[in-house]
């Protein structure tokens, strides 16, 4: 008993790191964040360019629907990002144990 050295003090554990999971939750929030705001910028453009082709500020139909496509096409993507996240929560939901 006389050669055993006395326990030092352990230092406190380090935080754990972010798990995988969660970092790959935090990167897909922020993906589908990134599109609802492009979708959204997208549409407040489109309002924009055709509140001026009415106001008869700018005589150039062909910019005012290419913009109103691009909000369009923009929306519907968005909407089927979420219908494929819900579809594949709904299948791990079904998923027995």
């Amino acid at each position: 008993m006389d050669g055993l050295l006395p326990l030092a003090p352990t230092a406190a554990p380090a935080a754990p790191a972010a798990s995988p999971t969660r970092q790959a939750g935090a990167a897909f929030g922020d993906i589908l964040q990134s599109l609802v705001t492009a979708a959204d910028q997208q549409q407040q453009q489109a309002d924009r360019t055709v509140q001026t082709l009415h106001g008869g500020g700018e005589k150039n139909l062909h910019e005012a629907m290419i913009a109103m496509e691009q909000a369009d096409i923009s929306l519907r993507y968005l909407v089927q990002v979420r219908n494929k996240a819900i579809e594949a929560y709904q299948e791990i939901m079904r998923m027995q144990l």
